[in-house]
Order: structure tokens, then C-alpha cells, then sequence
């Protein structure tokens, strides 16, 4: 009995991150992404460590919004380490579509302006209007959306449980691709002039 209980925790511990068995584990972007991320640089320093420049984004573009991330991809010392950041910046009128994060929780912190945020499941919709110090959570995989509703610019610092949540916007799945409007339109409801419409505005063909 003794056998089996150290073979299930060297299973447990082999299939632990890079950085849960070294502490840490700086990304070699250069190296394969593997379930268990980047392999790890063989030097690192301080640098190495600090994120520079979490500035406002350019929110001159369809959502009029921004998102400055600092995933491992940007800030490789997040390398298995289970969580990263991002700068939300939200124009007037703007807005962050609805999306999900299949791969992370999501912490929404309020830092100027008004965001009215919310997320939907098959059996409720969960909607707040968040002023500044106001914090909100989107659970892992929940279909989301952040709005300016407010009065000139709104931004949020973002908090997510992995190094690399990925991001999937409705919006742009359903119209940024090359299939027929006519079945997009069947699909989604819609009549074809109108998937027509969205595709020409989200890069879309067919």
C-alpha cells in the first residue's frame, strides 16, 4: 500500500510546472510553449522580474478600447506561475465585446471611471456598474463583456489566474471569418444583410 501511495506522488510532482519545482522558471521564448510552459532561460536577473511600461493603449480602433497585456508571452518571468495582468482602457462609448477566457479567472479592478461589466450562464446574467476601487470576478470560461458607461475614459487593471488565459471575442469569431453569410445567417438568426454588415466591420469575407 506504502508503493502505491509514492507512486501517485512522484505522478503528482512529475506533472507539476517548471517553476513549482524550481522556485521559478523565466520563460525562453524561444523554446517550445509545452503543457507545462516555456522552458526555462539559464540566466536571469532582476530584470528579468519587472514588467515596464503598462501604459495606455491606443483606443483608436472598432471597440474603442485597449488591452495592454502582460501575459508570459510579454513578461516571460510569468512563466508557470499561474497568473498574469493587463491595462484595460476604455474610450467613451467603447467596449470590450463579449468574450471568454477559457484558460483563467478573471479580476476586474477599477482604477478611473465607470465600467459596467457582467457575465452570462445558461441560467443567470450577472451585470454591476463598477466606479473607481470597485472590483469584479468573471469565473474561468464564463462568456463576459466590459462597457464605458460613464463620462469620458474608463480604465481597469486586470488580474488572471494563468500565464497565458488566451481570449475568445464572440464578435469576431462569428464575423471575422470566411463563412457564407447566408449560413451565418441561418446559424446565428440574423438575415444576410446584416451578417454582411458585421463581417465588413470585423474582417470577414463571404
Amino acid at each position: 500500500m506504502k508503493m502505491i501511495h509514492i507512486l501517485f506522488l512522484l505522478a503528482i510532482l512529475s506533472s507539476t510546472s517548471h517553476a513549482a519545482v524550481n522556485d521559478f522558471c523565466v520563460a525562453d521564448l524561444t523554446s517550445p510553449n509545452t503543457p507545462k510552459g516555456y522552458h526555462c532561460k539559464t540566466s536571469v536577473t532582476a530584470e528579468d522580474f519587472a514588467f515596464r511600461g503598462f501604459v495606455a493603449g491606443n483606443t483608436n480602433n472598432s471597440f474603442n478600447a485597449a488591452l495592454t497585456s502582460a501575459f508570459v508571452t510579454d513578461f516571460p518571468a510569468l512563466n508557470g506561475l499561474g497568473v498574469s495582468a493587463a491595462r484595460l482602457d476604455i474610450a467613451q462609448g467603447g467596449s470590450i465585446p463579449m468574450h471568454t477566457h477559457p484558460g483563467a479567472t478573471e479580476l476586474l479592478i477599477v482604477v478611473e471611471g465607470q465600467i459596467t461589466a457582467g457575465f452570462l450562464t445558461p441560467t443567470g446574467i450577472y451585470v454591476n456598474t463598477l466606479k473607481v476601487g470597485d472590483l469584479m470576478v468573471f469565473p474561468q470560461g464564463q462568456l463576459h463583456f466590459q462597457v464605458n458607461s460613464g463620462k469620458g475614459k474608463a480604465t481597469a487593471f486586470l488580474a488572471f489566474g494563468s500565464a497565458n488565459p488566451g481570449a475568445q471575442l464572440l464578435d469576431l469569431l462569428l464575423f471575422g471569418n470566411n463563412l457564407p453569410s447566408e449560413m451565418l445567417a441561418k446559424t446565428t438568426y440574423l438575415d444576410v444583410a446584416q451578417v454582411k454588415k458585421l463581417k465588413a466591420r470585423f474582417g470577414g469575407r463571404g
